[in-house]
């Protein structure tokens, strides 16, 4: 049996885009993701559909506390017990495996058991913290040095830690700190470090639940027990952190909140937190569908209202051993440019894009054309509006609309103060209901924007503003 190699993959801090590309290949191909509980959740949607993710929790690590050892055995044991099985394993952890990630101890085995190992470098929650409030970590007029340190050390009694050194340094960085903050006040300012010195704790770094708090090494930990920060967060203790209040430009930017499922937003006005309302399944069976797909010859349009009945309609069409050859004697209809663009994914040019990408545009373009006992196959969501259906019939179509895929609201969004945010923006009806559900009707001085007619008016039936 062959061995295969163990990557040691950095996830970086925050969400899943702060992976690198190097990363997130490896991930691609592994069989086995060992992976910490801190690690973003939306990485795991790339490991391929049959990979094995087991979360550290389970193994009996605990969150934010020492006293590793015991857990950190099982971790190990279950990492050799996977390799000798000749799987792909990848150890996911937190930000950069390199620091405070107990990775020695991993790597350690590894070498005993004559195991190759790689190391996947990637983005440590200093640099997340020190990006996401602004604040830089060197500066040439306050900061030519900076020390990691981590909270955990501060009531270990036998650390040889020279916390005089420390304090002399331009800049400090605090790892998992919160628990112990006391105790490293305590030592620093005994240690030489003025109560003055600008403080910024970053909790949650580079992810939409990310808080930060200013303050002094002498008052920082009422501000942070007064703000209910909790870990895990990031320390910036000296002069660099006065710079947080000029610095910071997720404070300065305009912040909206993006409930749709497209690609994050850049080179926009404003900082787009994406926290999408709907999330999109596979329907269960797809009998009915199927018996559709393989008679598809018998209409004369193929009508896709989504860029997700795309993606299911050839998914499923390819499963069944056709190609896109068959569709050659029938018209096909996009809704708009991101259904027209899924489609040219898959080889096909739609016959028919409306100019105002709606259902009411849709229907203004049929208007147009002949539909008088012409059949339309139009794949659709669980959710759709079935008034699609009725007006097609009424310009004199046959249409057969079936099921393609489930819209669901998803599990464990995010607790969030929506105060945070200048606009939201909805981009279905779905998301409208899906919002409102979880987090109630928004304060009436955030702006709402939607995406289409058929959004504005489910927004309507809950008084949101226009």
């Amino acid at each position: 049996m062959e061995i295969n190699k163990v990557y040691f993959v950095s996830a970086g801090p925050g969400e899943s885009d702060l992976i690198t590309i190097r990363g997130l290949e490896i991930i691609k191909e592994a069989e086995v993701i060992i992976y910490d509980y801190l690690v973003c959740k939306d990485i795991l949607r790339y490991a391929r559909d049959d990979a094995e993710l087991i979360c550290c929790d389970t193994l009996g690590k605990k969150r934010y506390l020492d006293g590793f050892s015991e857990s950190q055995e099982l971790i190990n044991k279950v990492i050799l017990q996977n390799v000798f099985k000749g799987k792909k394993v990848v150890r996911l952890k937190n930000g950069d495996v390199s620091i405070f990630s107990r990775i020695s101890e991993e790597i350690e085995t590894l070498i005993k058991n004559n195991i190759e190992f790689e190391i996947v470098p990637g983005i440590t929650a200093a640099s997340c913290a020190s990006a996401f409030s602004g604040v830089p970590l060197t500066d040439r007029r306050f900061s030519s040095n900076i020390v990691f340190l981590t909270g955990h050390i501060a009531k270990n009694k036998n650390s040889e830690i020279n916390w005089k050194a420390i304090a002399g340094c331009d800049t400090i960085v605090v790892y998992m700190g919160i628990k112990n903050i006391s105790e490293i006040i305590k030592k620093l300012m005994k240690s030489g470090k003025a109560g003055e010195t600008p403080v910024v704790c970053v909790s949650d770094a580079g992810r939409i639940t990310q808080k930060i708090v200013t303050g002094h090494l002498e008052n920082i930990e009422n501000k942070i027990k007064n703000n209910n920060i909790q870990p895990p967060a990031i320390f910036i203790i000296g002069k660099v952190a006065q710079l947080e209040k000029d610095f910071n430009w997720n404070r300065k930017n305009k912040n909206i909140l993006f409930t749709g499922l497209s690609k994050k937003r850049y080179f926009l006005k404003g900082d787009y937190c994406h926290i999408p309302m709907i999330e999109i399944k596979p329907i269960n069976n797809w009998k009915n569908f199927d018996k559709y797909l393989k008679n598809i010859n018998i209409f004369n349009w193929i009508v896709f209202t989504s860029r997700y009945t795309v993606k299911y309609f050839f998914e499923r069409y390819y499963f069944l051993g056709y190609d896109s050859r068959n569709l050659k004697n029938i018209k096909i209809a996009a809704i708009g440019n991101s259904t027209k663009k899924k489609l040219l994914e898959f080889g096909i040019i739609p016959d028919l894009v409306p100019q105002e990408e709606s259902s009411h545009g849709l229907l203004d373009e049929f208007s147009k054309i002949d539909l008088k006992n012409k059949k339309i196959f139009m794949p659709r969501s669980d959710i759709a509006d079935k008034g699609l259906t009725k007006k097609f019939m009424n310009m004199g179509a046959s249409i057969i609309a079936v099921v393609a895929y489930k819209n669901i609201m998803p599990k464990d969004l995010p607790d969030i103060n929506l105060n945070d945010f200048d606009e939201i923006m909805f981009t279905s009806p779905s998301t409208v209901r899906n919002f409102i559900k979880r987090y109630g009707i928004p304060p009436q001085n955030i702006k709402i924007s939607y995406i289409g007619d058929i959004t504005r008016k489910e927004a309507e039936k809950w008084n949101l503003p226009d």
